[in-house]
């Protein structure tokens, strides 16, 4: 099974290179982020047409998060046990964003995930992103817990730098989000939940991103950040064959700020 992730940075504007790319990488499984649309607005169809059957959790033009696949789509699941609510507003009662999405595909729980920002240092949003990143470990580990040979893949854009390589200037970042201490133990505390990276492997050393700001040349510029992950639990690291990260989906008219992550998992023993 072909696997991947990416933030598209809205489905509707991107839905012809992603399901050109779909049928070119030959994916059987795409989860994606921050498709930006309302259920209802969700290009289906088209995937349908592809092949593919397709969950999605989106509530406004914000935030949004989908599965797309040709191997099974069973047991949807819209957030996860103890997801952190809420409200940029006052006014507003807090609930939680579309921003976790689970399904059984091809005997695989995938989870695509779009990790909540955090803005700035000081902000409420980087307390809540901490907390979402909590409530995950916990939960994640439970899962664990209850049943050791799960296969379970988080993926998506975990807006988290974990190493310095990461980022392509640290002293660039001094000082802001995605790179600070508490950010990062966030994210090695899944890792020690047993959820493993299964990419960097295959793409080691500095100066391999997934992520290119669309200001000032950034791409061409090789100024990136790598965080977009893959992360598997036990019994599917031990399946996976190779990885990439497609950094040519980046090129070209109207590209993601993203590029897609995938993974080739071969099939599990009987």
């Amino acid at each position: 099974m072909r696997l991947a992730t990416w933030n598209v940075n809205s489905i509707r504007s991107r839905l012809d290179r992603v399901l050109d790319w779909l049928q070119r990488a030959e994916v059987d499984v795409l989860a994606m982020q921050e498709t930006k649309c309302a259920d209802e607005q969700f290009p289906t169809m088209p995937f349908f047409e592809l092949g593919y059957e397709v969950a999605h959790c989106g509530f406004n033009q914000w935030n949004g998060v989908a599965i797309a696949s040709r191997v099974g789509l069973d047991d949807i699941e819209v957030g996860f046990d103890g997801q952190p609510t809420w409200s940029s507003k006052p006014e507003l009662e807090a609930a939680a964003e579309a921003r976790a999405l689970g399904a059984t595909c091809g005997g695989v729980r995938v989870w695509s995930l779009y990790v909540p920002n955090g803005r700035a240092l000081g902000d409420p949003h980087y307390r809540y992103k901490l907390d979402w990143l909590a409530a995950l470990r916990d939960t994640a580990e439970g899962w664990l817990r209850t049943d050791p040979s799960a296969p379970i893949a988080l993926v998506g854009d975990w807006n988290i730098a974990p190493t310095d390589e990461d980022v392509w200037s640290v002293e660039y970042y001094q000082g802001c989000t995605h790179v600070s201490e508490p950010e990062r133990k966030a994210f090695d505390a899944i890792v020690d939940a047993q959820f493993t990276d299964v990419v960097r492997p295959f793409t080691p050393g500095p100066g391999v991103y997934t992520y290119w700001d669309y200001t000032q040349l950034a791409f061409p510029k090789r100024r990136g950040m790598r965080i977009d992950f893959i992360l598997a639990s036990p019994a599917l690291a031990d399946r996976v064959t190779d990885a990439q990260i497609v950094r040519d989906e980046r090129k070209g008219k109207a590209p993601s700020d993203h590029a897609p992550v995938l993974v080739d998992v071969r099939d599990a023993c009987i």
